[in-house]
């Protein structure tokens, strides 16, 4: 697990993007992605806003994806896994980085045929404590045919992000502009921030 957690940061130090192909199991997608498409057919997703909890917009012409947040209390065996695992990443982090993470937030992201977000950062202008971007797919067999990859603007190139299953994407928050491009297949991830509270 280590191999993945330094290949991260590794990246992330050499082009701002950090990228490890297995950072999640196969097992482990597996069990997010089904419970994702459960969550999904219950109609417990909600639509995706823009902005934090004082002001929220929706607006389909910026993102129309549907999210739901994960959560300690729901006490579903395969989140805490991954919150296993993501705390021993940021153990890893401080350890090795001096990065100061104190905290996370998650939510499972579901953006269906024709789903776009548009150019963005991830930190909010009234709360800084977002320091680092986390984007960890769940879509097993996917093909540049099905769209949707993650397009992120670097100072001196674009370098745009296959959401193949099992893939964790890092970067700072307040640093890099991106956006998802419209997806041309059922695109599922789970996306979140390392914070500094």
């Amino acid at each position: 697990m280590e191999n993945n957690f330094e290949t991260l940061i590794a990246t992330y130090i050499e082009n701002k993007v950090g990228i490890s192909e297995h950072f999640l199991s196969d097992t482990l997608a597996n069990n997010l992605k089904q419970n994702l498409i459960a969550l999904n057919t219950k109609s417990l997703l909600v639509e995706a806003g823009t902005g934090n909890a004082e002001k929220v917009l929706y607006d389909g012409a910026i993102r129309s994806d549907s999210i739901y947040w994960l959560d300690k209390k729901h006490n579903n065996a395969f989140e805490n896994e991954f919150f296993t695992l993501i705390e021993e990443f940021i153990l890893y982090l401080n350890q090795s980085c001096y990065a100061g993470i104190t905290s996370y937030e998650f939510h499972y992201s579901l953006y269906e045929p024709g789903d776009f977000y548009l150019k963005h950062l991830d930190q909010f202008k009234s709360n800084p404590s977002r320091k680092y971007s986390m984007i960890s797919y769940l879509n097993a067999n996917w093909q540049e045919r099905d769209g949707g990859e993650l397009l992120i603007y670097q100072v001196d190139h674009n370098q745009n992000i296959a959401p193949t299953q099992g893939k964790t994407v890092f970067f700072k928050s307040d640093e890099l502009v991106h956006e998802v491009l419209v997806t041309n297949s059922t695109r599922m991830s789970i996306t979140g921030w390392l914070k500094s509270d």
